[in-house]
């Protein structure tokens, strides 16, 4: 006699509802992960309205940041907020470079500098006026980051109990969270000489409605759909194959993001051999992972329940690995400014469009691979049925690693290009991507060879649009929203195929 019992399938499904129910409210009350550098101002910068005086419009007067150069800025300040003219302040860097300039009381004095990096800017206290000293304690010498078409600033704080400050970060101003990079944000990148173009994105829901806005939004879903596929087919590639719910796969699509920066922004290597380097980094982690952790206990036949106990684990570690590598700030990997560029009325970063076009040939490459190649039909093969595949001469072993390589792969790629996209990243964006990666290969089906394409497109353009209608910061709920309602009335997904339960 048959017994009714749910099948493998049936019981991940439901364990992705019940996370996605649970976790809710935390992506509610967390912004997304592409925390803008303009964040990082605000919380290491105090402005002049702490005395009562806004400086947030002072720019620099001597130096004009563009795509080629970087520029550093020094006001002196008294607990009034009044400008102190007459202090000597020295700028030193990288390659030697030493300028001394003299503050005035019109605004901040700035010098373009020879390279990007920080900069040690030192005060003269025997300079200020007698009246005005530096408070007891105070450091006389603060740490700048310079940037290609920003302003980095220094701001001293004399008289009283006022305390230096400093800006770690260019003079560029980009969105909050919601508008995820400075280049396709409402708010964009200004200076002295005028306001760079951007991309009309930013909440949108708090501007007017128009079509424009709805084409606008429809290409940012478009972006985010592609990138959003090319890291989640690879944890449908492994769920497919070994039946595994990999949530440690968010962590590979961070460390994509790290490792760039790390080989592009702070070894200075170029975008593409940086890449190359972070992708092939990335792939032997998969292979490592496989070999040491994963193959291990498929020998075993340990149950697909505690393997992804295993991948909660090893997905925490790796948050906190990434954490010790680049710190618990955003960081950007590409130090120049973005450059807009507008594409049949779709105004985005002129990198955005490169990575769009980078994620469409690795897809189409991806479903050629599939389809086309002995080792692609393999790979389907297991997918459907392992027991069958073997019995036909296909090794499950060597096709899983292979799988194990392309997904880690494909989410360094995936995350690399996304921290290029949206401007700058932090130490958490797996995790808080995870999510929005399940709910797309569950909308397009578990499993399935391009599931995971046709359910990332949907919920980007979900997302994208429908900051037409509410808060930015929600935007991602509406995510979760399809995931849910998806798993209550088609449990199988777009493409899957419902099974036979007992």
């Amino acid at each position: 006699m048959t017994t009714d019992r749910p099948t493998r399938g049936v019981v991940l499904r439901r364990t992705v509802a019940a996370l996605a129910i649970a976790l809710a409210p935390t992506v509610l009350a967390t912004p997304p992960a592409q925390a803008s550098p303009g964040a990082d101002v605000a919380a290491h910068t105090h402005s002049a309205a702490d005395t009562g005086t806004s400086t947030s419009t002072d720019i620099a007067t001597d130096c004009q940041p563009d795509d080629a150069t970087a520029c550093v800025a020094v006001v002196v300040l008294n607990d009034a907020g009044d400008r102190i003219p007459d202090a000597e302040v020295t700028i030193a860097g990288p390659g030697g470079f030493e300028e001394t300039v003299t503050t005035t009381a019109e605004g901040p004095v700035s010098v373009a500098v020879p390279e990007v990096g920080r900069y040690a800017v030192t005060i003269d206290p025997a300079t200020l006026p007698e009246d005005e000293p530096l408070p007891a304690g105070a450091a006389t010498e603060l740490s700048v980051t310079a940037q290609t078409g920003g302003t980095g600033r220094a701001a001293f704080r004399v008289g009283g109990e006022a305390a230096p400050t400093e800006s770690p970060t260019a003079d560029a101003t980009t969105a909050a969270p919601g508008g995820d990079d400075g280049a396709d944000t409402g708010t964009g990148t200004t200076t002295e000489g005028g306001e760079v173009a951007t991309a009309p994105e930013g909440d949108a829901s708090e501007r007017a409605f128009s079509w424009a806005q709805v084409w606008q939004q429809f290409g940012s879903g478009i972006r985010f759909g592609l990138l959003l596929a090319l890291a989640s087919i690879g944890l449908n590639l492994v769920f497919g194959t070994t039946g595994m719910s990999n949530f440690a796969h968010g962590e590979q699509f961070a460390l994509g993001a790290a490792l760039g920066f790390i080989a592009i922004n702070q070894m200075g290597l170029s975008i593409w051999v940086g890449g190359l380097l972070t992708i092939a980094v990335c792939a032997l982690t998969g292979l490592a992972q496989d070999a040491a952790i994963w193959r291990p206990l498929r020998r075993r036949g340990t149950p697909v329940m505690q393997l992804m106990i295993v991948s909660i684990g090893l997905s925490i570690t790796l948050q906190y690995v990434i954490q010790l590598m680049i710190g618990g700030g955003s960081e950007r990997i590409l130090s120049n400014n973005p450059q807009p560029l507008n594409i049949l009325g779709i105004t985005l970063s002129t990198a955005s469009w490169i990575s769009m076009a980078v994620a469409l040939v690795c897809l189409v490459g991806f479903a050629l691979f599939l389809t086309r190649t002995r080792l692609g039909r393999a790979t389907r093969a297991v997918s459907d049925n392992p027991a069958l595949a073997s019995a036909t001469g296909i090794d499950p072993d060597k096709v899983v690693r292979t799988v194990w390589i392309l997904a880690t792969a494909f989410a360094a790629l995936a995350g690399l290009m996304w921290g290029i996209s949206f401007g700058s990243f932090n130490w958490q964006l797996g995790v808080q991507l995870l999510l929005l990666m399940f709910a797309a290969v569950t909308l397009g089906g578990l499993g399935t060879a391009f599931g995971a394409l046709v359910g990332s497109i949907l919920i980007g353009l979900v997302v994208e649009l429908s900051n037409l209608v509410i808060q930015s910061d929600l935007r991602y709920a509406s995510a979760l929203v399809i995931l849910i309602l998806v798993l209550l009335i088609r449990p199988q997904g777009i493409l899957g195929r419902r099974e036979r339960i007992g």
